[in-house]
């Protein structure tokens, strides 16, 4: 790959403040070799530069939770209730084929790109997440979902997850990672949980978990009533033991808690939960459009960040959200943490998210020796700050994206 030098009226670095007429120079390898004004950036014969003028050069986007193989269902589940919607999704999912997979996940892929993000935590039992990104030589972490919610499955759960994780490994490729899942407290029992996360541990292998996401899934783990009580008591499997317990306590209790471990949603929490999370080391995806969707209420966003929770925004899927628009979901996350900054949001989206799922030392701000991760935002208008005004944005107005200095999306 050739080197590439970008320049515009505006460079967010995230990890340091707004240059004004900056220039960014990318090596041959990938790698950020300089940052800084425009005129001070080194201009190698190597590396024409590319002039945006009324923009903003900005770290890539980390989205760090969506299911990019729901690409395309948008219009397939119209249950708003969200034990009935879970119930039609998976029978919707049960219709589709590996091709079908492979080619939503794929249109998910480019629907990032064309919205700034350059780094993706996908969950999914597909597989085809993976394939996609890998396809792509794209960056990011692909979980690989498990489900059984009676005690007695889990070991055959178990197994199948083994088989699956060891398949994929030749996919696990450049900057491609794999990592597990666990779904969910109401589809997974405290068994799965615990000998999920003991495995995931003695292979080095992240994991992520849907916690603290609905009131049904509280209402189960707590007093054993509810939406999720109901259909398991249907199915035949013992409600979870002990009860009067919270999701994340129950994650916690059944060691499945750890600075490895990325909790999706975090809403239903307790303010002893977010102790538990801080004192664990693990992660937030916040995910506020898709929690207002469901109506699951407002995630305590400003007491995780005052805690000290590692906390990134993710678009969760098509299905819940209709646009992966990550620069929406700040704004949306703006109202619960008003004491943040436009700055402090648009980190959330960068160096936040690269926290989030580990990968704050490859990317999340355009620093040298990480990777050429970035996009591109037109600006809007003359007013405000540069964060304020890429905040205001939308995909519409993404005009390049770059992963490690290659161009995968291009405005036309």
């Amino acid at each position: 790959m050739l080197a590439r030098r970008l320049a515009a009226r505006w460079l967010l670095p995230v990890a340091g403040t707004p240059i004004e007429n900056g220039a960014l120079l990318i090596g041959g390898d990938g790698r950020i070799r300089a940052v800084g004004t425009d005129e001070s950036v080194p201009r190698p014969a190597d590396a024409p530069t590319e002039t945006f003028g009324d923009a903003v050069i900005l770290p890539g986007l980390i989205n760090t939770h969506t299911h990019l193989e729901l690409t395309g269902f948008e219009d397939q589940v119209p249950e708003r209730d969200f034990a009935s919607w879970i119930r039609r999704l998976r029978q919707v999912k049960a219709t589709r084929s590996s091709a079908e997979y492979g080619a939503a996940a794929r249109r998910g892929l480019d629907a990032c790109y064309a919205a700034g993000v350059t780094t993706v935590a996908d969950t999914g039992d597909s597989g085809a997440g993976l394939q996609a990104l890998a396809e792509a030589g794209g960056s990011g972490v692909a979980y690989q979902e498990v489900f059984g919610p009676h005690p007695d499955q889990a070991d055959e759960s178990l197994a199948l997850l083994r088989a699956r994780v060891t398949d994929q490994w030749r996919l696990a490729t450049g900057r491609v990672r794999i990592g597990v899942s666990p779904h969910a407290p109401y589809t997974v029992s405290g068994r799965l949980f615990r000998l999920v996360a003991e495995w995931a541990r003695a292979e080095g292998l992240p994991t992520a978990v849907h916690v603290a996401e609905s009131a049904a899934e509280t209402q189960l783990l707590r007093d054993g009533t509810g939406p999720f009580a109901d259909a398991w008591n249907a199915r035949g499997i013992p409600l979870p033991v002990p009860a009067g317990r919270t999701p994340v306590q129950w994650l916690a209790e059944h060691d499945a808690l750890g600075p490895r471990t990325l909790c999706i949603h975090s809403v239903q929490l307790e303010p002893a939960d977010i102790v538990r999370l801080a004192d664990s080391g693990a992660a937030v995806a916040h995910c506020p459009l898709s929690n207002r969707a469901h109506g699951h209420g407002a995630a305590r966003l400003e007491g995780l960040l005052a805690a000290g929770v590692p906390v990134g925004l993710g678009t969760d899927s098509v299905v819940s959200v209709g646009r992966l628009d990550l620069l929406a979901e700040a704004r949306a996350a703006a109202s619960l943490a008003p004491s943040h900054s436009p700055a402090d949001l648009i980190e959330l989206c960068t160096l936040g998210g690269a926290r989030a799922i580990g990968l704050e030392a490859e990317t999340g701000s355009l620093q040298i020796g990480k990777w050429g991760d970035c996009v591109v935002v037109r600006l809007q208008g003359d007013s405000g700050t540069p964060e304020g005004q890429v905040l205001a944005g939308s995909p519409d107005d993404v005009l390049r994206t770059y992963v490690g200095g290659r161009e995968v999306y291009r405005s036309l």
